[in-house]
Formats: C-alpha cells, structure tokens, sequence
C-alpha cells in the first residue's frame, strides 16, 4: 500500500473541487498538509478564510493532520509565505501540488487584454511563485515531488478559453524544462490535466451522456493519481498524465519523421518541397519522442551522417 506517512505537503487552491480532494487524500495517506486557499471565486475576485479552515477542519476530524493557509499563489510574496508555513509548523517539505486556478471565459475577438493578467498570474505564475521556494527546500533533502496542474485545453484547445490555455501550455513548458534541472537532486515533477465536474467546469455538458452520473466525473477521481506522483515510488519525472472519469492517460509531445533535404548535395528547402511532401510531414507513423530539445537537434543532425 502506498504511504505518506511523515511526508509534508502543500496542496494550493485546496478549499474546494479538486484541491479539496486532494489533500484530503494526501492526509488520508499519512502526509502532514498545509491547505491553502485564498478563498477568491471562480473569477478570482474576493477573500474568505473559511474554504481552507473547513478543509483542515475535516482532516483533524478524519485524524489527520494540516494547518490553513491563506495566501495567494499570484505574487512571489505569497509563494514564499506558502512554503514557509510549511517549513515553519514541520520543519521540511516533501511535496507541492500546484492546483490552484481561476477562470474568465472570452472568445479572443473580445478578449479584454488588460485583464489576461489575472489568468496568467494565477496558473503560471502560481506555478513558478510557489515551485521556485518549494524547490529550494527541497534541494538540500535530495528529494521531493512537484506536480503541477495543467489542461487538455493547453493541447487539444476549447472556444473561449484563450488565456486559459495559453497559462496551462506554459506550465508544460516549465515542466519540460524543470524536469531535467530537478532530475540533478533527486526531485521528481510531473503535472496531470484533470476531468471532473467542479465549480470551473461547471458549463461541461452531462446531458448528452445518459450513462454517465455526476458520481462518475467528481474530483476525487483525480487524486489518486496525485497520491501516486507524489509517492516514493513514482520516479517518472516531466510526465503529463490525463485524468478523470476513471481513466488514467499520458499526454506527450512527440515529432514525425517528416522529409529531410541535404542543403548543399540536394538544395535549399522550397516551400514546394513543402507543399509537394504535406502528408509525409504530417504522418504520425514511426514518430519519435526526444527527451530534451538538444536530443531533438541531435536528431536533425544525424540525417547528415546517413546522407
């Protein structure tokens, strides 16, 4: 059975939907967990204490341990202040869910642009105000778990969600990235892109599905998978892993073999070279996954030792 026990954990935006559920799950499993919520609505406006005491209320009663904190994860201010009521009430941390969201749906016609900010700060930049402290505490103890939370808005899109996709396809970026720097220390990060009827999703469409409850798409599906990550024994590191409604998947990102044209033996490349050779650029048969962005131009170069 898979323990936390004597972990610590933050779980930020954890008041309520997801992030409630995954803490209540962490603490299920042994973790000590600081619940943070700033307690804003789905818009991100407002304040309020109470979602993040409940939350910490349920889990003293469960028999677990956590502690409340109210913080806001869109300022650098508020990241430290997150990580430090974790290292000042236990001493370490052990794992950081970064869940905590906003929503403002706009088609980009009329997307008012002064305002993109608030999405962005939120999602990306809660993810680097919150992660960067967290992964500084975690250096010195050789280990840890970062798992982030994206959207298959980031890779497969949604009408009017611009900012919001554009905030979550960042985060992949970050752990693309974070994931080779944390490897060096033994920390481990990894995001997942959940599913499940929460007050954010609040529009998803049931009513098409006769089959489906609403039991059938809650958040707690979610967590699970976040227990996993954040375990000892997941040592998958920059992985993105879908979930919801029962089922588990990984998203990745991966190249075709497309065409190769030797500059010098063959020509330039032309743009009817291009348009000539379409559906071999696009076929996703035979196609590859490199590990970093060097591993890719690696294999760029290669073609020219096979020429």
């Amino acid at each position: 059975m898979i323990s936390l026990e004597d972990k610590v954990a933050i779980v930020t935006g954890a008041g309520a939907g997801i992030g409630r559920s995954h803490a209540l799950a962490l603490a299920e499993r042994g973790a000590k967990v600081v619940v943070n919520d700033l307690g804003a609505s789905v818009e991100g406006s407002g304040a309020n204490t109470q979602p993040a005491d409940a939350v910490v209320k349920e889990i003293r009663e469960a028999g677990g341990i956590a502690m409340a904190e109210h913080s806001s994860v869109a300022t650098p201010e508020g990241g430290e202040a997150i990580v430090a009521k974790a290292l000042d009430e236990f001493g370490r941390l052990d794992i950081l869910v970064n869940n905590a969201g906003n929503l403002q749906l706009s088609s980009f016609a009329k997307l008012d642009l002064h305002k993109i900010g608030e999405i962005l700060d939120v999602h990306l930049g809660g993810a680097f105000y919150v992660s960067q402290p967290a992964y500084r505490a975690m250096i010195p103890q050789q280990s840890g778990r970062i798992i982030f939370t994206t959207s298959g808005v980031a890779t497969f899109g949604n009408l009017g969600a611009s900012v919001y996709g554009a905030a979550k396809g960042g985060i992949i970026g970050l752990l693309s990235v974070l994931q080779h720097e944390a490897a060096r220390h033994n920390i481990r990060v990894n995001a997942v892109a959940p599913m499940a009827q929460t007050r954010m999703a609040a529009d998803a469409q049931l009513s098409e599905y006769d089959e489906v409850t609403e039991a059938s798409v809650q958040a707690d599906l979610i967590s699970p998978a976040v227990v996993y990550l954040a375990s000892d024994e997941c040592e998958l590191n920059g992985e993105v892993w879908s979930v919801g409604a029962g089922t588990v998947a990984r998203l990745f990102t991966a190249r075709t073999q497309g065409i190769f044209k030797h500059p010098e033996r063959e020509g330039p490349l032309t743009p009817e070279d291009i348009a000539e050779n379409l559906s071999v650029i696009r076929d996703t048969e035979g196609f590859v996954e490199p590990e970093s962005w060097p591993a890719e131009w690696a294999m760029v170069l290669d073609h020219f030792r096979v020429r």
